[in-house]
């Protein structure tokens, strides 16, 4: 049973000790073994796991990770599938559930959040899920220990960057560039700009991600944020055939950058 809470606990102390939070994401069911990528992912210095749940419509995502969703549903993945794996796995770090809201409308509310309970999931992103329909969401996640982690944009105005943050749980996911997922040549100064004007109104962990895609780019998402989220770049590998590997060894890689090594 994971203890409610433990995903902030956990990147609050990462915080503490003086570290930068490294948050890799997997597609669950991308592959046979997308459970030991889960597993290199963290012995190779994840701080957290962000699982996504594949959707025929991932609208915040770009080309790397829609194609990783489709290989998933192509495959028979549903969420029921993933959250049974999910109980069997061990990872040692905390889990967040990414999806869509109409997974978790069709679900319901509280039976979609204690599947991610019985899962040993801490936390969930629903993206397209908006501040002002977050409520009945919000109650049924609170009750079961989830914690819901917000979004925000560069272009997000300061009365709502407040309101965000009040409510976000886990973390606030500070979303460097306006546009879809993907890997990109250069981070986006909004990246930190926004991350500092987060970092004003909230003392909970910060983390930036969208076009992080090397270890430069971790190093400078980083600087005024308490950590990064990198998704496309590592799913790149598993569609061009990579496995837990070749993962690892870029998780591993991300790690030490973050680390200063």
């Amino acid at each position: 049973m994971v203890e409610p809470g433990s995903l902030e606990s956990r990147l609050r102390a990462v915080r503490a000790k003086g570290r930068k939070a490294l948050v890799p994401y997997v597609s669950g069911g991308i592959s046979d073994d997308w459970l030991d990528v889960v597993r290199a992912a963290a012995d190779a210095g994840a701080d957290a796991i962000e699982i996504g749940i594949p959707f025929s419509d991932p609208v915040m995502d770009g080309p790397t990770i829609q194609a990783a969703s489709q290989r998933s549903l192509d495959r028979g993945t549903t969420p029921v599938g993933i959250f049974g794996a999910l109980a069997d796995l061990d990872a040692g770090v905390p889990l967040v559930a990414m999806t869509y809201y109409n997974l978790v409308f069709r679900a319901g509310h509280r039976r979609f959040a204690r599947s991610l309970v019985d899962a040993g999931v801490a936390g969930a992103i629903v993206p397209d899920l908006c501040l002002e329909e977050l409520g009945d969401w919000e109650r049924a996640a609170v009750d079961a220990g989830i914690e819901t982690v917000l979004l925000a944009a560069p272009v997000t105005p300061d009365d709502r960057l407040a309101e965000l943050c009040r409510r976000s749980r886990g973390f606030i996911y500070g979303v460097s560039v306006m546009g879809v997922t993907g890997e990109r040549q250069a981070l986006a100064t909004s990246a930190g700009i926004l991350a500092k004007r987060l970092k004003a109104v909230t003392d909970k962990p910060v983390i930036v991600g969208f076009g992080i895609s090397g270890p430069a780019q971790a190093i400078e998402a980083a600087t005024e944020s308490d950590g990064v989220v990198v998704a496309s770049a590592l799913m790149r590998l598993v569609l061009d055939g990579g496995g837990p590997t070749e993962v690892g060894a870029s998780v591993a890689a991300l790690r030490r950058a973050l680390d200063g090594g």
